[in-house]
């Protein structure tokens, strides 16, 4: 009876992560080759990944806090304060093909209790804290606090040749045909961390 609940849980466990469409790993890159990633993941456990045949690289590039403009499409991590006010932990600049991507407003693992929310920056001002961003997309609004030592970044596209040993990579995988798969790499160049 033991290893029959055993199995099942097993099962459970391997369909649920089935049906999630895509996961994010955080970690450092041990090796690559033509057809296998091997990441040392934030926790310490070291993945293989097949790479999709449609395998994509993104460069990650730090930009200056002034690129945030009204009209902007950004992605920002954040956590909320005491008072319910988000402060940002970082800010994507998404480049103008990448307006929409994920809009909404959601839970996201970059920290415990963080937050993740993509949309048109409606209106900016500079406050004591830095900048205030009223953060407009299809279902609400929210109000993030921008500190000035947070990073911005954006991303245009890269390669393979990112993906050096020792790198830091944000990766999104699926589990496809049973196997660990990696379908698109965030990576900075010489020693950048990808900050989301």
């Amino acid at each position: 009876m033991k290893k029959l609940l055993a199995i099942s849980l097993a099962l459970s466990c391997a369909l649920a992560f089935a049906q999630t469409p895509s996961q994010r790993l955080r970690g450092t890159v041990k090796s690559l080759d033509a057809g296998t990633l091997v990441l040392v993941e934030r926790s310490g456990e070291t993945l293989t990944l097949v790479l999709a045949d449609n395998f994509s690289v993104n460069e990650v590039v730090p930009i200056e806090l002034a690129a945030i403009q009204s009209g902007s499409y950004i992605g920002t991590a954040a956590l909320p304060g005491a008072d319910g006010t988000l402060r940002a932990l970082e800010v994507l600049v998404f480049p103008e093909a990448a307006r929409g991507t994920g809009e909404g407003h959601s839970a996201w693992d970059l920290q415990p209790g963080s937050t993740m929310t993509n949309a048109t920056v409606a209106e900016l001002a500079a406050t004591p804290q830095g900048r205030s961003l009223k953060l407009r997309y299809k279902d609400g609004e929210k109000t993030v606090i921008v500190p000035d030592n947070v990073p911005v970044v954006t991303f245009k596209p890269g390669d393979r040749s990112l993906l050096v040993p020792g790198a830091k990579v944000l990766v999104t995988a699926q589990l496809r045909d049973g196997k660990p798969t990696a379908l698109r790499a965030l990576a900075g160049r010489d020693g950048f961390v990808p900050p989301m």
